[in-house]
């Protein structure tokens, strides 16, 4: 660098007078003189020849010569100040910014200049150039016409363009010496153009080490006036016109997740974890990025969806960055704390029961292991996620056909994936209340339940619950059921605001679900069998019942107090106050309820990338598993029972029933005051006066709301005897 500075020196004969003109100068192309700062075009003279090889080493860069004109000669006797500003004006170079003639052209393109007159003598002529802009004439002068020309565009731009962050402007550009200086303010001296002057940082170093001694006075005259030009954005002046046009300038496009993350976090790198092949003609790809020492994953059908679900769970994560729905542009920072689930958590639970499910599906056939929803239910201790555990798992879409119905409770009604988990969890609870009826003193401490009172038990303080479900729970909590759309827009909305928050039926052998419409709440046996169609209640519904009754169902609360779900993760959903308000809504009328009953409201969130639904039909299967299970059970969803063999399931009624009776063996609860060897299943569930007083409380409040009436199966279904 300091070379390149001193070099041109060699050319310099120190005392030589100031003789030659300007016809020894020859210009650049025409696109530079374009783009350079016409204001510093007046050229020092040089006064010998030696110093003309400087000037043309230019030209020859750029290829061609420009045309030769005469020019005023400059006297300065400062040798010193006349090589400075050659050097200045050649690194200048380098960087050019936009002159006013150019951008008011970009701004009004198509103006005619017309020359108004010349003045002045020969050798000193004085051109006026005028053009009209906004039905105004604005004249320009200059010693040359291309100046009177830059002058008079100058003049034009002040006219409708103003500057009202001047002071930021200045900050930002690093002077802050005069940051209220006015930018409209009429120039005495014509080298001062429309913008403000900025010397280079680079240019100012090199001054320095050529004359030291007189750099504050280079500073303060000639070089500030011959400085580069600020290069002010385009943008502002795009913004003035649009508004002197009326017009208001359309807000700038939010960014997406990958560049937002990457300002947050420069320099990430994401890696390709695995391509997963679903079927013939689809991809799900695997993108993985570390960030604070954290990993975060994405899939999709291509890398760059993958990358962007990937960036999402980090910005969720790490700074509570929520981006808009779909639609909507900008970010949304999420700092609501009322039912909502932390993001990370949320995920947490979604990646724990991916990775249980797809370890168990591992040596399943490929017909096991589609699904179109998933559902899963995770323990944690004190909300650590290092001690969760996914303690339920199971899949289905579909219920049993009317057909199949089992008088000996043998078959299993519902297989939803959010229902036959729950019925794996209430396994789970068995298995608990029988670790801590062992003898041994490990296993009342590995036990999550406490005794409460005489002969009955209640969860540790520190246990809760985890509800995820891969899509959202049918009925009224899917927002976008296919019988609540039509052709006709307003129609498909009323359709929506009058059956907003009532209960529906799911429909047999099939998919979605219809608004409850029966002439009873209880539907016959023998109808069933003759062709009517089963009604079984939608899962929205069940859940909205888990929320007061509980988990636990009926037999369970012979022993233990309610057990609520702690929150509710739903794969599919992108906000949650439709979900919310639905299970709200169904409480309101509801009054005091028995002791240890409660309003349950879990937290809700959805997931930060939502996560992929295989398309097609679902198969007629259910899966189910419960911690301590070897392996998975598949269940054939039309008839309730295994598929391979045809036996009953572990999680139909009898199966469970089974399990009640041995804790009703140890602990000597009587369920309805007398001491046979039999017992009735209907009998044992009505015995829980306490659950039964709040389950039909709940149903009186949903037809008084007019939300509809809660429709039960067939009564004989449960008149089954079990012996104890």
């Amino acid at each position: 660098m300091l070379s390149a500075l001193i070099a041109p020196f060699k050319y310099k004969i120190p005392g030589t007078g100031n003789t030659e003109d300007e016809d020894n100068l020859s210009t650049s192309s025409a696109e530079v003189k374009e783009n350079r700062n016409t204001g510093n075009l007046e050229d020092c003279s040089i006064g010998s020849a030696e110093r003309q090889p400087l000037f043309c080493s230019d030209s020859a860069r750029s290829g061609s010569s420009g045309l030769k004109r005469k020019r005023p000669l400059e006297e300065d006797n400062n040798g010193h100040l006349c090589q400075l500003r050659l050097i200045y004006k050649k690194l200048s170079w380098s960087e050019a910014p936009k002159n006013a003639l150019v951008q008011l052209n970009e701004l009004r393109p198509g103006l005619q200049y017309r020359m108004v007159s010349q003045t002045g003598p020969v050798h000193a002529p004085v051109f006026s150039i005028a053009v009209e802009v906004n039905g105004l004439t604005f004249e320009g002068t200059g010693p040359t016409k291309k100046k009177a020309k830059m002058r008079a565009a100058e003049l034009a731009l002040k006219s409708f363009i103003q500057f009202p962050n001047a002071p930021q402007a200045h900050l930002a550009m690093g002077n802050i010496s005069n940051p209220s200086a006015d930018f409209t303010s009429d120039q005495a001296d014509f080298p001062d153009t429309l913008f403000k002057e900025f010397e280079s940082s680079s240019c100012t170093d090199g001054l320095s080490l050529c004359s030291p001694a007189s750099e504050s006075e280079l500073l303060s005259s000639e070089l500030l006036r011959h400085g580069r030009l600020l290069r002010h954005t385009l943008d502002l002046m795009v913004q003035a016109q649009q508004r002197l046009g009326g017009i208001v300038p359309e807000p700038d496009a939010p960014k997406g997740p990958v560049a937002l993350l990457n300002e947050l976090r420069p320099g990430l790198r994401y890696a390709c974890l695995s391509e997963r092949a679903e079927g013939r003609r689809l991809r799900n790809f695997v993108m993985a990025v570390r960030v604070d020492g954290r990993i975060f994953e994405g899939c999709g059908r291509s890398k760059k969806l993958a990358k962007i679900q990937a960036a999402q769970c980090a910005l969720q994560a790490l700074f509570n960055i929520r981006l808009a729905p779909e639609g909507k542009t900008g970010l949304k920072v999420s700092r609501k704390s009322c039912l909502h689930l932390p993001q990370d958590f949320a995920d947490s639970v979604f990646h724990l029961v991916k990775e249980k499910y797809r370890s168990l599906v591992g040596g399943c056939s490929p017909a096991h292991t589609r699904h179109k929803s998933l559902a899963g239910i995770v323990m944690t201790r004190d909300l650590d996620l290092r001690r969760a555990q996914v303690v339920a798992l199971s899949t289905g879409t579909k219920c049993i056909n009317g057909e199949y119905l089992s008088d000996q409770g043998q078959v299993v009604n519902d297989c939803h994936a959010e229902v036959t988990a729950r019925r794996a969890l209430l396994r789970f609870l068995y298995s608990q209340l029988e670790l801590f009826l062992s003898k041994r003193m490990e296993d009342w401490e590995e036990s999550i339940f406490v005794r409460h009172k005489e002969r009955s038990y209640r969860l540790r303080d520190n246990v809760h619950f985890h509800l995820y479900i891969s899509t959202s729970p049918c009925g009224d909590g899917r927002l976008n059921s296919p019988y609540e759309i039509s052709t006709d827009l307003h129609s498909s909305r009323h359709l929506m605001r009058k059956h907003r928050c009532h209960l529906r039926t799911k429909i047999e052998s099939g998919e979605g679900t219809v608004p409850a419409r029966c002439r009873g709440p209880v539907q016959t046996w023998d109808g069933v069998l003759q062709g009517e169609q089963l009604i079984t209640m939608s899962c929205t519904d069940k859940i909205t019942r888990w929320n007061i009754l509980g988990l636990q169902g009926a037999l369970l609360s012979h022993f233990v107090e309610p057990v609520y779900l702690h929150s509710v993760t739903v794969g599919s959903l992108r906000h949650t106050g439709h979900l919310s308000r639905v299970l709200s809504q169904r409480q309101e009328r509801l009054g005091p309820l028995p002791v240890s009953y409660r309003r349950n409201q879990p937290l809700l969130s959805g997931l930060s990338s939502a996560e992929y639904q295989q398309p097609g039909k679902a198969a007629c299967i259910s899966v189910n598993w419960t911690l301590g299970d070897a392996q998975l059970e598949v269940v054939n969803t039309a008839t309730g029972r295994r598929r391979e063999t045809g036996a009953p399931s572990r999680l139909c009624k009898h199966a469970l029933f089974t399990r009640w009776s041995r804790l009703y063996r140890k602990l000597g609860i009587h369920a309805s005051g007398s001491e046979d060897d039999q017992l009735l299943y209907y009998e044992a569930k009505m015995a829980v006066r306490p659950y039964q007083t709040a389950k039909q409380q709940w149903f009186r409040s949903l037809q008084e709301t007019g939300l509809g009436t809660w429709v039960k199966k067939p009564p004989e279904q449960e008149h089954f005897l079990l012996s104890i």
